[in-house]
C-alpha cells in the first residue's frame, strides 16, 4: 500500500473537514478493542505442566473469558470487547489474578516461545469434557498434532480484535457515496483493510516482536540454521519474532495443495475455506480419520474446520453455538477483524501493553483509509516473503523488503507508514500531541533505533544476566506474578468471576445431558451446515 495514495489522503480531508469531524468524533466512540492472549502453564523449572485445567476456573468449553487452546496447559486468557484500551488491559489484567489464585507454584509463562519441552508426549491436549461438542474440540487438536507435531502447537501469541461501530460506517459509507445495504457495504471495506493489513503486516513484529530466540528442546533435532546464543538457546542475530517466521506454525497443506485463502472478497474468502475443507488431502488421507475406535482428525481434507488456516488477520463474526464461521460470515457479514501476530510481550505483567494497542488501533483505520487493491500473485508472495524478512532479520543493517516490486529498506519503509499515520493517530485523539500520536514517536524511535524494539531488548538482557532462554524468560514469569499479585480483586469482579465460573458448569453439564447423537453422527451433522440452502 502506498503510503501517498490519494484515495487516503481524500478520505482523511473528508473525515477532518468541519461538516463531518464532530460525527467523526462521536462516531469513533463505537470503536471496540478485545484480546486473546495464550500463556503456558508452567512448573517452577520451567516445564510444561502436566496438571489438568484449574477446576476452580469453570469450564473452558464454555466459559466466555476463560479457555484452553491447543494443550490443556495452554490457558486462553479473553476479554470483552470495549470501548476503552485501558478498560480492555484492566480486565485482562483482572483475569490473570483470578487464574493465579489457583495456579499453586505453576507460572504463566512470558514469553510467546515455549517452556523447556520434552517431546510431543509431554504436551497434553486440551480436554473439555464428555459432550460431543468437547470430543470435537479434543479430536481437531489431535489432528494438529499429527499434521503439524504437537512442538509447533505451544507457540503462544496476543490476537488484537477490532471494530468500528455503526455510527462510523453509516458516516464512511456516506462520504464514499454508497448507496447499498450497510452490512454489505461494511464487509467489503473490512476485506480491503485486511488486504492493506497483509501488504504492512511485517511491521507488527518488526515494532512489536519479542521471540528472537528459543529453547534448543524446541528443535528437538530437525534440521535449522538457527545460531546457539549458549548451550541451551538459538537464535538469529537479528530476528524480531520466530513465531512470526518459518520455524513458527505454518500450514504445511499449502506446500503440497497451495491452497491459500483468496481475499479479494468475503464471498471469495469463504469460498476457498470451503473448497478447503470439502477437498480431500492425500497427504492426511495417510494419518486416518477414524483409527479404530479413535479419530485422529476430524477429516482427511486440506483443512480440518475454518480455524486451521493461518492467517496473520482474519475476517470474523460472532458464531452461534456451533455454527461454522463460514456460515456465520456469510449469514451476517464480518462483524471484527482479529490480527494474529501479535507475541506475548515479555516485558508486560500480562503479555501485551497500552502502547501496543494505541498503535495498532491507528494502524487499522489507515488500513482501512487507503486504496486496497486485489492482491494479485505477485504481490501474494512479496508479502509472505516480506513478513519472514522482518520476523527473522528485520533488525539487520540495510535490510530491505519489497514494496510495489521495487528493493526498499525496511527502516525507510517503516519511517513512511509510521509517517503516513501520524494524521491518523490525530484523527483518532481528536487534536495533536494526543495519546496515540505520542506512543506513534516512540515507535519512530525503535525505526531509528532497533535496540530500543522488544526483540533486542530481550536479547540484551539475556546477555546482561548470563542467561539462556529459558532461564530469562522463567525469570520474567516469575517477576509478572509476583507484580501482579501486588494488586487484589475489587469485590464487583470477585462476583462476577464466581458467576461466570459456576454458569460455565452448568452449561457444560446442560450440553452434555442433551446429546443425542453418537460422534459420528455429530460429526456429519455438524459438516452437512450450509450444503442446503438456509
Amino acid at each position: 500500500m502506498n503510503s501517498t495514495s490519494d484515495p487516503l489522503s481524500r478520505r482523511l480531508c473528508a473525515l477532518g473537514s468541519d461538516v463531518s469531524s464532530k460525527s467523526l468524533a462521536q462516531a469513533l466512540q463505537g470503536n471496540r478493542i478485545g484480546l486473546e492472549k495464550e500463556s503456558l502453564r508452567v512448573t517452577p523449572t520451567g516445564r510444561i505442566a502436566a496438571t489438568p485445567h484449574p477446576p476452580e476456573l469453570g469450564s473452558p468449553l464454555t466459559h466466555p473469558h476463560i479457555t484452553t487452546d491447543f494443550s490443556e496447559a495452554l490457558i486462553e486468557l479473553v476479554t470483552p470487547a470495549l470501548g476503552e484500551p485501558a478498560a480492555v488491559l484492566d480486565f485482562l489484567a483482572d483475569i490473570h489474578r483470578l487464574v493465579y489464585r489457583h495456579l499453586g507454584d505453576e507460572c504463566l509463562w512470558a514469553t510467546s516461545m515455549p517452556c523447556i519441552l520434552e517431546g510431543a508426549r509431554g504436551i497434553p491436549l486440551a480436554r473439555y469434557g464428555t459432550s460431543n461438542a468437547a470430543t470435537m474440540k479434543t479430536v481437531y487438536r489431535r489432528g494438529l498434532g499429527n499434521r503439524y507435531g504437537r512442538t509447533m502447537q505451544a507457540i503462544a501469541g496476543v490476537h488484537f480484535n477490532f471494530s468500528f461501530g455503526d455510527d462510523f460506517w453509516r458516516l464512511y459509507q456516506g462520504l464514499e457515496g454508497d448507496a447499498g445495504p450497510l452490512e454489505a457495504f461494511r464487509s467489503e471495506a473490512y476485506m480491503g483493510m485486511i488486504r492493506n493489513l497483509q501488504r504492512v503486516g511485517w511491521l507488527v513484529p518488526y515494532l512489536f516482536g519479542a521471540s528472537p530466540a528459543v529453547c534448543r528442546s524446541f528443535v528437538q533435532g530437525r534440521d535449522t540454521d538457527l545460531l546457539p546464543f549458549d548451550a541451551t538457546t538459538l537464535y538469529y542475530p537479528y530476528a524480531t519474532s520466530l513465531r512470526m517466521g518459518d520455524i513458527g506454525y505454518q500450514n504445511q497443506q499449502e506446500q503440497c495443495t497451495g491452497i491459500k485463502a483468496n481475499y479479494d472478497s468475503l464471498d471469495a474468502y469463504i469460498r476457498s475455506l470451503t473448497w478447503a475443507i470439502e477437498t480431500p488431502c492425500a497427504q492426511y488421507e495417510k494419518i486416518g480419520v477414524k483409527v479404530g475406535d479413535r479419530y485422529e482428525q476430524l477429516s482427511a481434507a486440506i483443512l480440518q474446520i475454518e480455524n486451521e488456516y493461518y492467517s496473520t488477520v482474519r475476517p470474523k463474526q460472532i458464531i452461534d453455538w456451533l455454527e461454522k464461521p463460514t456460515l456465520a460470515l456469510r449469514r451476517r457479514g464480518i462483524r471484527y477483524v482479529e490480527l494474529r501476530s501479535l507475541d506475548v510481550n515479555a516485558f508486560e505483567p500480562i503479555g501485551v501493553g497500552l502502547e501496543q494497542l494505541l498503535v495498532l488501533e491507528t494502524l487499522m483505520l489507515y488500513c482501512l483509509l487507503g486504496d486496497s487493491p486485489r492482491i494479485a500473485a505477485a504481490e501474494r508472495q512479496a508479502i509472505d516473503d516480506n513478513q519472514v524478512l522482518a520476523a527473522q532479520r528485520g533488525r539487520e543493517p540495510g535490510l530491505t523488503l519489497n514494496r510495489d516490486g521495487a528493493a526498499v529498506e525496511l527502516r525507510r519503509w517503516a519511517g513512511d507508514l509510521l509517517g503516513a499515520m501520524e494524521p491518523i493517530a490525530a484523527l483518532l485523539d481528536g487534536a495533536g500531541a494526543g495519546p496515540r500520536a505520542r506512543r506513534l514517536a516512540l515507535q519512530q524511535a525503535k525505526v531509528q533505533d532497533p535496540d530500543l524494539t522488544p526483540s533486542a531488548r530481550m536479547l540484551a538482557g539475556m546477555r546482561a544476566e548470563g542467561l539462556g532462554f529459558a532461564d530469562f524468560a522463567r525469570r520474567l514469569s516469575q517477576a509478572h506474578r509476583e507484580q501482579l499479585a501486588v494488586r487484589p480483586l475489587s469485590p464487583e469482579r470477585e462476583a462476577l468471576f464466581a458467576d461466570l465460573a459456576a454458569e460455565s458448569i452448568r452449561r457444560r453439564e446442560e450440553i452434555e445431558a442433551a446429546d443425542d447423537l453418537d460422534f459420528d453422527q455429530f460429526l456429519a451433522r455438524y459438516f452437512a451446515q450450509g450444503r442446503a440452502v438456509d
